[in-house]
């Protein structure tokens, strides 16, 4: 399955995920690519849109390799496993933090433009992204969800390696994906046009979804 681009995925999605609309949900992009693919998703649900913000937390001397990550409201996922192996002091565990934190307050700021974080306590949310590789980030992102309160976790995206589809079931109560080719090598191989979206379209897409539910023009 080819995309001609995330608006075009997006709107193929939301398809996919209408049957979910009885649940009230909210959805959640994680930006900056999987924000557009939500905008869709959020319209034909008839959800609130929000930016699911997430950082990981990477081993000093393995940055790739994650030990935890963190999200607002102070929601902070650590595996303890990898931190007893990689025998990683409470101090490395706090400046990695640390640093992590600063960004993650900024790309927050940034993206809702002084808007709150929409409460997910009890709801049904609904995670987004514009496909999934390695799924790290998205397991990541379930993670902090459920840690924010919600009581049920989908993790959706238009295509998605299958060990990443395999991976996110052990953190999401479901999984949807329009496709999941065993010839995946990277995202924007499904894709016609994937260039990178700006932080400026997170914000207009944000703006505009918010405008949209409350009727303002």
């Amino acid at each position: 399955m080819l995309f001609t681009d995330r608006d075009d995925a997006g709107r193929r999605l939301a398809e996919a995920l209408r049957a979910y609309a009885a649940e009230d949900p909210v959805v959640l992009g994680l930006p900056r690519g999987g924000v557009p693919v939500a905008y869709h998703a959020a319209r034909a649900l008839g959800a609130p849109l929000d930016v699911v913000v997430v950082r990981k937390l990477g081993v000093p001397y393995q940055p790739e390799l994650a030990f935890g990550a963190i999200g607002e409201g102070g929601v902070r996922v650590i595996s303890d496993d990898i931190v007893r192996r990689g025998r990683i002091g409470e101090a490395d565990i706090a400046r990695v933090e640390r640093a992590e934190l600063d960004e993650l307050r900024r790309r927050a700021d940034r993206f809702r433009s002084g808007r709150a974080r929409i409460p997910l306590d009890g709801r049904t949310a609904i995670v987004v992204d514009d496909g999934i590789a390695t799924g790290a980030t998205a397991a990541a992102a379930c993670q902090v969800v459920r840690a924010q309160g919600a009581s049920r976790v989908l993790m959706a995206a238009p295509v998605a390696a299958p060990d990443a589809v395999a991976r996110l079931a052990e953190v999401a109560d479901e999984v949807v994906t329009l496709s999941a080719p065993p010839a995946f090598s990277a995202v924007g191989q499904w894709y016609r046009d994937f260039d990178q979206t700006p932080d400026e379209a997170v914000v207009a897409l944000l703006a505009r979804a918010a405008a949209e539910r409350t009727g303002e023009p």
